[in-house]
């Protein structure tokens, strides 16, 4: 059997009325993926006017890209880094000081490339409390990052982080603990 995308139908995946989803591929356009609007505070507020649920003090940089924000919840006091991407086809739950480091991918999607149609699949990502993800970082569906863990530079989760724990590599491997001093 050979791969074969003219029967590829992810016809069961439904995201939202197609109105809303393309007045909020404009939004992302002209307010978010562009590097001239560096204003938190307006990105925070559309956000939440397309069902986000944002907290207090989030900081998203300029030249992020969001897929759906109504699949989308950030606590308090997290920062969002230049050209982070958001691919949430599905649940992204992200909590109260985490770092998304420049570049960091956070994706809910794949395909499923034993099946001759290539289906889509999704899975939901949740990035707990003080979690740093680092530059150009990626973190795939159905992973967990455990509070306070990291994701180096560059690397890829495909599993679960352990709290307090530093992970390093592709795929990444915990390398040591995380101490934190006051």
């Amino acid at each position: 059997m050979k791969t074969d995308l003219s029967t590829y139908d992810n016809s069961w995946y439904n995201p939202g009325s197609k109105f809303k989803g393309a007045l909020w591929y404009l939004t992302n356009i002209l307010f978010f993926r562009s590097p001239l609007i560096p204003f938190s505070f307006l990105k925070r507020n559309l956000l939440r006017a397309f069902g986000a649920k944002i907290g207090k003090g989030v900081v998203i940089k300029p030249r992020v890209n969001i897929k759906y924000p109504w699949f989308l919840t950030i606590d308090d006091y997290t920062w969002i880094g230049e050209e982070v991407w958001i691919d949430n086809l599905a649940k992204v739950t992200i909590g109260k000081n985490v770092c998304l480091s420049q570049g960091a991918m956070i994706i809910c999607g794949s395909h499923n490339y034993n099946k001759s149609t290539f289906d889509l699949i999704i899975g939901p990502v949740t990035i707990e409390d003080g979690v740093w993800i680092g530059a150009q970082a990626i973190v795939p569906m159905n992973v967990v990052c455990k509070d306070h863990s990291i994701l180096s530079l560059k690397s890829v989760a495909t599993k679960t982080l352990e709290p307090y724990s530093i992970y390093q590599g592709n795929p990444a491997k915990l390398i040591k603990l995380r101490k934190i001093v006051e």
